[in-house]
């Protein structure tokens, strides 16, 4: 997860300083993406362990 983030933020620096090329574009959607994932799951993990009282 660090290096996806660090990848992310990597990415999110380059395009404020320069321009991403298409890879690097296509490369940062994806990333978003897996770590919305990961996000997700692991948020949905914590609510399933949670049990009414």
């Amino acid at each position: 997860m660090d290096e996806l983030t660090n990848r992310i933020n990597y990415l999110y620096k380059k395009s404020k300083e320069d321009k991403l090329t298409e890879d690097e574009k296509t490369e940062q959607q994806e990333l978003k993406k897996k770590y919305l994932e990961n996000v997700k799951r692991n948020f949905k993990s914590q609510l399933d362990t949670i049990k009414k009282a």
